[in-house]
């Protein structure tokens, strides 16, 4: 009996120590300054070259360094150098190679071109790349080198360097390599003087070469860069292209070492996953020292980062909501990220709200649960999350997703009065605020065009209205009535939804892929707002692939298509509906093809401006022209709510800018107290167990006693 009672002490102090048996990560992590957070879906690319989505920008903005960034803090968003002395300002020439002035036209304007200069005294994060022998060879290079190795850290011996002019160089060169595929090589090669000419030259040089061998870029010069001195190089770009100052701040034009790329073209390495799309090689904050895309990836500090400071300047509130605290704090504030793969969002939200990720978002399964929204559509957090002092981040994001009209069909398409009208009361019948109310949680704007907010020559209120589709009244939009939408059809020659001639139904045929538009609940939604207008509507669902080609055939009467913005500029959208991009006839991304000769002559003038109020009168009138073709539904502008714990600090959201890991900051202490209090075990369980155990037990323990004494005497 006494044994018996030692177990059970034992057992209840045991889970008396246990407030922390729920905790997901090991006790080595516990109290560091480190940033838990989730991925969903695995990276497929963590090669500069290739990766183009925001999954994987979540780690390569965090390593890569391009050579310009966002500021953090300042809207709108601001280019500064990240490891340049100064943003380069272009020198433009004409065909025979004079210097223009820098407001010279732009048809005057044969090349642009941009001196870079790097501050000197940036290095590299520690790589086996650069790792070198005693005789300064490296060590890393021969026969049998991947053999026993399975990742990055098996080489026991690493190296760095600086960084050079020629490393940015060398990857530009990159994007024109044949078997790496970069999806911006095309848009690129037109831009970039001699890129296009250098792609078929390593197309020509790759066949020659067996398929795991290395392309050596250094012998193959490319003739649009100079490479001017160790720190300096210069870029020509055809014409006049002010967008290209954006395009330094991705990760394609991030420097990738030769030494690197030499490195994991060795045999044996790709079947290894030893390669630059699985590891990385940067000289930003972070480095890649964890890579189970099905499990976990982990980001720690790079001992080499050449130092940064947090900003201390921002916009008006971002002093009283703390974004400035940290002003001039050096750079990264946290230590490690720490990613966890979740592939479904109730245990993601549920390990939200254990307080075992820093951050989250919001499923439409938790919406309820994280945030309510009153009669005037304000969003509030619900009061469990207040009483957690979990905080609300709200931004629209710079995307638009939209109704397109094929301008090549018969029905919808044409330039004519009647044709503009048909797609106008289409425009007006689609009710998008209830849209965005009932399968969007009111997380969105209803569009007034292409624009989205926080892109030049987007305007808030009466200023930005699509007046075809919306009156102000009593200072907000009011969408007109479906009376008006069924006038503007019968003057488009379909009374109450008949051709006025043949008496005809007007059918109209959406095409669309699973998922997305193609969920029944939102199509049946959908086609009850062109009933409204006595149109019919017929869904036809496919593929993804098949869409894709019969959106390049233009086979298709209407479609839903969506765009993020690459960059913060009015070019990036309003190219969507430029005539030079049409999908059928150049195979652009104008899906609708729609071709209006007063736009286009508008878009090559407002595509390479400055953003002046001259800039701005020309984008009203662009938006005046779409407002009235309607060769889209303007749709809805997303917004993104994210949730973070109280200890998390200097969270701002950017839609532009990937690299925001380094100004976040942790309070490790006050998220280890609130993790204990959130997960304090339920012990009255297990002592319940215990207690019906030993009530089960003491008859045979006293029956067994009492025979033992009888024995005895």
């Amino acid at each position: 009996m006494r044994k018996f009672s030692v177990f059970l002490l034992f057992a209840l102090l045991l889970a008396a120590c246990g407030e922390t048996w729920n905790d997901p990560y090991p006790a080595s992590e516990a109290g560091r300054n480190v940033l838990y957070s989730a991925f969903t879906d695995r990276p497929k690319h963590l090669d500069p070259a290739q990766s183009y989505t925001e999954d994987e920008a979540t780690f390569t903005a965090q390593i890569y360094e391009p050579p310009l960034q966002y500021h953090y803090l300042k809207r709108p968003y601001e280019l500064i150098p990240t490891t340049l002395e100064a943003v380069p300002q272009p020198r433009y020439v004409d065909a025979a190679g004079r210097d223009l002035p820098a407001d010279a036209p732009g048809e005057q304007i044969a090349e642009s071109i941009y001196e870079l200069k790097l501050r000197p005294g940036i290095r590299y994060q520690p790589h086996p790349a650069f790792a070198l022998d005693a005789s300064g060879q490296p060590r890393y290079l021969g026969r049998g080198i991947a053999d026993g190795r399975q990742g990055v850290g098996d080489f026991p011996e690493t190296g760095s360097r600086e960084l050079t002019a020629d490393d940015y160089i060398y990857q530009i060169k990159r994007l024109a390599h044949p078997r790496l595929h970069s999806p911006i090589y095309g848009m690129m090669a037109d831009k970039i003087v001699g890129l296009k000419e250098l792609g078929e030259t390593l197309r020509v040089a790759a066949k020659d070469l067996p398929k795991d061998a290395w392309l050596d870029l250094d012998a193959y010069p490319l003739s649009g860069i100079e490479r001017v001195d160790a720190h300096t190089w210069r870029i020509r770009i055809k014409g006049k292209y002010p967008q290209f100052l954006y395009w330094l701040a991705m990760p394609f034009f991030a420097p990738v070492p030769r030494e690197a790329d030499r490195f994991f073209a060795q045999p044996g390495m790709v079947e290894k996953n030893l390669s630059l799309d699985w590891w990385p090689v940067g000289t930003g904050p972070f480095m890649l020292s964890e890579n189970d895309p099905n499990r976990r990836m982990v980001l720690t500090r790079n001992p080499n980062f050449h130092g940064e400071t947090y900003p201390c300047e921002g916009e008006a509130n971002d002093r009283a909501a703390g974004l400035l605290t940290d002003c001039g704090q050096p750079l990264p504030l946290i230590e490690a990220a720490v990613f966890t793969r979740e592939k479904e969002a109730i245990p993601y939200w549920n390990k939200f709200l254990q307080g075992y990720y820093d951050a989250s978002g919001i499923s439409s399964d938790s919406f309820d649960q994280a945030v309510r929204v009153n009669v005037g559509g304000d969003v509030a957090l619900t009061d469990e999350m207040q009483e957690k002092g979990i905080r609300l981040l709200t931004s629209v994001k710079t995307s638009t997703f939209y109704m397109g009209f094929n301008l090549l069909d018969p029905v919808v398409g044409g330039l004519d009065e009647k044709a503009a009208k048909l797609r106008q009361a289409i425009s007006l019948a689609i009710d998008e605020e209830e849209f965005i109310a009932i399968f969007a949680n009111g997380r969105g704007i209803a569009a007034q065009g292409p624009l989205p907010p926080g892109i030049f020559g987007f305007e808030e209120g009466e200023a930005g209205l699509n007046k075809t589709v919306y009156d102000w009244a009593d200072g907000k939009p009011r969408r007109k009535s479906v009376e008006t939408a069924r006038q503007l059809l019968a003057e488009a020659g379909y009374p109450r939804g008949r051709h006025e001639k043949t008496g005809e139904p007007l059918i109209l045929y959406l095409d669309t892929t699973g998922g997305g538009m193609g969920e029944k609940s939102r199509l049946d939604w959908l086609t009850r707002q062109f009933a409204k207008i006595d149109a019919q509507l017929v869904v036809r669902s496919t593929d993804f692939n098949r869409f894709q080609d019969k959106l390049r055939k233009g086979n298709v009467q209407l479609y839903y298509l969506g765009w993020n913005a690459d960059y913060p500029d009015p070019e990036n959208f309003f190219f969507l509906l430029n005539g030079a991009e049409t999908r059928v006839e150049h195979g652009g991304e104008n899906s609708s093809n729609y071709a209006n000769p007063e736009f286009d002559s508008l878009f090559l003038r407002m595509k390479n401006m400055d953003n002046t109020p001259e800039r701005l009168q020309i984008i009203r009138r662009m938006n005046h022209i779409l407002q009235h073709d309607a060769p889209w539904v303007f749709g809805l502008h997303p917004k993104s709510y994210t949730l973070g714990h109280r200890w998390l600090k200097n969270r701002k959201p950017n839609d532009v800018g990937n690299n925001i890991l380094k100004y976040q900051r942790i309070d490790a202490s006050e998220r280890a107290s609130a993790r204990r209090a959130w997960n304090q075990p339920a012990l009255w369980p297990l002592v319940a167990a215990l207690l019906l155990v030993l009530a089960a037990v003491m008859p045979a323990v006293l029956g067994y006693r009492r025979r033992e004494r009888r024995a005895a005497r």
